[in-house]
């Protein structure tokens, strides 16, 4: 069952911007009151963390890959989650998964999330 879907995804060149959404399109769980993340993962590599919002984006923490370059909002009257992505690099290219958290805070391990999205392809050509 899909509880979320990854939206904006596509292929872009070295320094342009991109914002993904990630829409809730489930009753399955509390959106409004729980963390939401985003990861992304290349075939055959580990899931990389980006970064989590909390349930009243009051807490937003970043992965060191991306800290500085991409900014995570969230609007929970749209419940939606927002990834804007700027400076894209080519080691930026990934499948890019967003996910709900149990609780109102998130962290930085996907085991933690049961709720995900199919997720979107991100593709930064040099």
């Amino acid at each position: 069952q899909v509880h979320l879907v990854e939206l904006g995804g596509g292929l872009v060149q070295a320094g342009d911007s991109l914002r993904l959404s990630c829409v809730a399109l489930q009753r399955t769980f509390p959106f409004n009151d729980v963390a939401i993340a985003w990861f992304r993962q290349v075939l055959g590599k580990e899931r990389d963390f980006i970064g989590t919002v909390s349930w009243n984006a009051g807490i937003i923490t970043y992965g060191d890959s991306v800290a500085g370059r991409f900014t995570i909002s969230r609007d929970n009257i749209k419940k939606t989650v927002f990834l804007q992505m700027d400076n894209l690099k080519p080691e930026d290219t990934a499948t890019y998964y967003c996910a709900a958290h149990k609780k109102p805070v998130g962290n930085r391990n996907y085991e933690d999330y049961p709720y995900w999205g199919q997720g979107t392809q991100v593709t930064v050509s040099s």
